[in-house]
């Protein structure tokens, strides 16, 4: 054990996985708690009697950070000047941080055309440009169901926010963005939904999808690369994909199997192949004895074995830690 939270000083609920600094501290978020009672930026600290947590910022996040090459924080940390969310910087100094607004959603316009609750965190390209998601808000079709975004750093020191997509652009689009984005070597992003692309999960809310944005000279253009029809066969994504080596994606959905109400989730695959087209595959449908509802992203390590979380389920009913070997 590194730490017992205190809700009122440290924060509580926190949701997101740690990253580590280069001098081996770690960072995270807490979504709730703290003397704002809007959660905690927090730093992890070891020592010779064990590791110290110092608040960094005294707003949180549900979602967790990334750092840069000087070792500043980034996130959507806190509620922003307009209450629907912000891009935060946390810029370290000599003695402490300094927090500094890179963007925040929704300036005074209803139903927010640029965005409104971000959900997930954010990541770099290699030039430096952040992208990531809304869970509402945009311009799509019969409503604010979420959009992908990107923050571009201009010669003043500004943040210029760029919407890419509003959900949903058409019909089948998904809508509600709940996980984040990743970029493949060539830039394009990919992403879930957590409902929309059709009508397999709820009167009218469709069971989310797997989604592609490519550049073009005219913008981005979003391809559906797998409709969750089937619950049986997983629904619902709420986390961020992930690569594997070989340029798999790989992420966790509800529906399925098992005991648990509506499924206890799955684990699945997409597969590339040679004319543009993905193949879908549940690698893992969760019982509730090994696990259930599994709502984090997963990690690889070296030898190419899965690891992940469920947030119910096990011999205690609590959860489990998981891992897929190939």
């Amino acid at each position: 054990m590194l730490h017992r939270f205190a809700p009122k000083t440290d924060g509580g609920g926190p949701f997101a996985g740690l990253v580590f600094g280069s001098g081996g501290n770690l960072y995270g978020t807490t979504s709730s708690g703290g003397t704002r009672d809007g959660g905690t930026v927090f730093e992890l600290k070891r020592g010779s009697r064990g590791w110290t947590l110092t608040v960094l910022d005294n707003y949180g996040s549900s979602a967790g950070l990334i750092l840069d090459k000087a070792g500043n924080l980034y996130g959507t940390i806190g509620p922003g000047k307009y209450g629907e969310g912000a891009v935060t910087e946390l810029i370290r100094g000599s003695n402490d941080w300094r927090e500094q607004l890179l963007y925040s959603f929704c300036p005074k316009i209803n139903p927010c055309p640029d965005g409104a609750a971000p959900r997930a965190g954010v990541t770099f390209d290699g030039a430096g440009t952040l992208f990531g998601t809304t869970e509402y808000g945009g311009k799509g079709i019969g409503g604010d169901w979420g959009t992908a975004y990107e923050l571009r750093h201009q010669s003043d020191g500004t943040w210029k926010h760029v919407l890419l997509h509003s959900f949903p652009a058409f019909s089948n689009d998904g809508k509600l963005v709940y996980g984040g984005l990743i970029l493949d070597k060539s830039g394009n992003l990919y992403g879930t939904t957590l409902q929309g692309g059709g009508q397999g999960c709820g009167e009218g809310t469709g069971c989310g999808i797997v989604y592609k944005l490519t550049p073009t000279a005219k913008g981005w253009k979003e391809t559906v690369l797998y409709n969750f029809a089937n619950p049986a066969n997983g629904a619902g994504p709420s986390s961020s994909l992930t690569f594997d080596a070989t340029g798999n994606l790989w992420g966790t959905a509800g529906g399925g199997i098992g005991q648990c109400n509506g499924g206890c989730g799955v684990v699945f695959k997409m597969t590339p192949g040679s004319n543009g087209k993905w193949q879908y595959s549940a690698v893992h449908r969760f019982t509730g004895n090994d696990g259930g509802y599994p709502q984090a992203s997963v990690v690889f390590d070296s030898q190419g074995n899965l690891y992940g979380t469920t947030s119910i389920g096990g011999a205690g009913g609590a959860g489990v830690v998981f891992e897929i070997t190939p």
